[in-house]
């Protein structure tokens, strides 16, 4: 059916829209794949490009009919492993005691060459064609839409979001964990960002044409904001949510309020922002899973930042530590606000290698960093001087971010410690995690660290921001020197020290990927346990078949100090293995500890 001089609609397992530029066309959505019967129908010879909103099997279960016939699939960026490894999706998804009730099991069966992924926000030529593809979460978290300015209308192709005036095409898939209604709000949100470019014609995954959008926009959001509703002891108002992200903290501190973790924006006379932390902004809920496509950053929040507050561009972002909460929306940004990305010389490195390192809440890819930032070195942005200290405690691997701003001495202190309430009094826990290589006297130095530094006004990720006084600082130096007798009364630290860790060595990088027959190199961090100068030993093991060299390492270290020795490791040529695993045992003098560590060798 053709609906413009332009576009045509196939009907199939879901509308597979046609955009036409003379002989060739590209396609919004593959469904069955069928279209390729019907090309001459529409007056086109091949499809060069498929553009996917999102991963279900209804949208592109015909997509190896595409590969096949030389089309390029292009996907949502947080949805790319449900296309070209959802084999691995399906040997690794959660089933057994399941409350990951996210639609990814409407995943293809088999995985689909994929040629990129589609960017957000600005304008991209497909074929013939330019369009610009908007996140629209809600049906699923990575769900985009699609705008195009086509024979002389605005039309957004919007996959699943809605189905018509009022109603979506499924509502059991808006629920993303066991108990929320996540989806529904995040619909809620994309209505209005969607409603916001005045599309003239909206094209649904499912349904008629919507030749009236601004209406059926608005009463599909009123009955996705009931159903939201419906599941809460008060309204949630998302509409505030969305226009008003911000609030002042002073008039050049701004503290987002959607966002998980929270993010902090600094305002320059200048008309720039310096953003601390960006993870995911305009939170509605997030997934109980972990894979990739159950985390999506966008810039829902930034238009009111503009618009609201003078800001015309997006300068600098910087973390105060790597986790994803802080850092996924880092890519994003820098490459569509063309922010730089400052990060301190601790922070940097896993940011720019993640897969280099064992630790919790890596993202899933390298993440730009166009300036490191030495620690306890000022730096100058516009008006303002910044300061990062070393922050360990909620992992090894922060900052304290410190500068003045309005009359105020500020620190940010990332996850280092989280309010709580007793007797109806804000106290804060002390927010230690064993795995980001806690220390046991990282709370006491850190407590020292804020006397020192004397802020009267301390950010931080998940909670309200404080004021500061020598109460406050005395309790958080006790607390801290309270946490550290506690861990010496619990270890055997006069015999063994190994640390908070309870271990004696980490493998570097901890994943790689390596050809059979070619060597790959792996450094093993190790540590002295002993309150003398000892020799420790290194064997490095490895599965049947493979070289090492050399096969053991030894050297000398100091008391509890800490050495690094090298191997080479190599597979045998023509192997193909996932996760392979390579271990390091550790002696230290005539005391064996075991295997200390271990590390992934994917062999390609």
């Amino acid at each position: 059916m053709r609906l413009t001089d332009r576009v045509c609609v196939h009907h199939d397992t879901c509308n597979v829209y046609l955009i036409i530029s003379g002989s060739d066309a590209i396609a919004i959505d593959f469904g069955s794949g069928a279209v390729l019967d019907h090309l001459a129908d529409y007056g086109v010879e091949r499809i060069t490009d498929v553009l996917m909103t999102h991963h279900h099997r209804d949208q592109g279960q015909g997509l190896a009919r595409a590969a096949g016939a030389g089309a390029r699939i292009w996907v949502p960026s947080s949805e790319r492993d449900l296309f070209a490894k959802v084999g691995t999706h399906w040997r690794t998804r959660t089933i057994d005691n399941n409350y990951d009730l996210r639609q990814d099991r409407f995943s293809l069966l088999e995985d689909v060459p994929v040629h990129g992924v589609v960017p957000e926000y600005r304008p991209v030529r497909f074929g013939g064609v330019t369009l610009v593809a908007l996140p629209t979460p809600g049906h699923t978290l990575g769900s985009v839409s699609y705008l195009a300015e086509l024979d002389g209308r605005r039309m957004a192709f919007t996959g699943d979001l809605l189905h018509g005036p009022g109603t979506v095409w499924s509502v059991s898939a808006l629920q993303w964990s066991y108990s929320g209604l996540e989806g529904a709000a995040a619909s809620v949100l994309s209505l209005d960002l969607l409603a916001d470019r005045d599309p003239e014609l909206i094209l649904p995954s499912h349904g008629r044409p919507i030749t009236d959008p601004l209406p059926a926009l608005a009463q599909t959001r009123r009955n996705l904001q009931a159903l939201v509703d419906f599941r809460r002891d008060e309204p949630w108002d998302l509409t505030a949510r969305l226009r008003q992200p911000y609030e002042e903290i002073s008039p050049h501190l701004l503290r987002n309020r959607t966002s998980f973790a929270t993010s902090y924006a600094l305002l320059s006379d200048s008309g720039a922002a310096l953003l601390i932390d960006y993870g995911f902004d305009m939170i509605a809920g997030l997934p109980t899973g972990s894979d990739r496509s159950s985390r999506r950053p966008w810039l829902a929040s930034l238009d009111a930042l503009k618009r609201s507050y003078g800001i015309d561009r997006i300068e600098v972002a910087v973390p105060t530590h790597y986790h994803d909460d802080h850092v996924a929306g880092f890519d994003l940004l820098h490459e569509v606000e063309g922010t730089r990305i400052w990060a301190a010389d601790s922070i940097a490195p896993i940011l720019r290698d993640p897969l280099r390192y064992d630790l919790p809440c890596l993202w899933y890819d390298p993440l730009p960093v166009d300036r490191v930032v030495p620690t306890g070195v000022p730096v100058r942005w516009h008006e303002y001087e910044l300061t990062m200290w070393p922050l360990p405690g909620h992992t090894l691997y922060a900052v304290a971010i410190a500068f003045q701003v309005d009359g105020n001495t500020v620190v940010a202190t990332g996850d280092q410690q989280d309010g709580g309430w007793v007797d109806g009094e804000r106290t804060e826990v002390l927010n230690f995690q064993y795995r980001n290589r806690f220390r046991i006297d990282d709370f006491v130095d850190s407590a020292l660290l804020y006397r020192q530094l004397a802020p009267d006004l301390m950010i931080s990720g998940h909670w309200a921001p404080r004021r500061v006084d020598d109460a406050y600082l005395d309790m958080l130096l006790t607390k801290g020197e309270e946490l550290a007798r506690l861990h010496r009364a619990l270890l055997p630290l006069d015999e063994v020290d190994f640390g908070a860790e309870g271990f004696g060595a980490r493998i570097l990088p901890y994943r790689s990927t390596v050809t059979g027959g070619e060597p790959v190199q792996l450094e093993v961090e190790v540590r002295n346990p002993f309150r003398r100068r000892c020799g420790l030993r290194v064997d490095l093991v490895v599965p049947a078949g493979w070289q090492v060299s050399p096969g053991q390492r030894a050297v000398e270290v100091d008391a509890l100090g800490e050495a690094c020795v090298r191997f080479d490791v190599v597979p045998p040529p023509g192997l193909a293995r996932r996760r392979a695993r390579v271990a390091a045992n550790l002696t230290a003098g005539d005391r064996n500890f075991g295997q200390q560590a271990e590390a992934l060798v994917d062999v390609r």
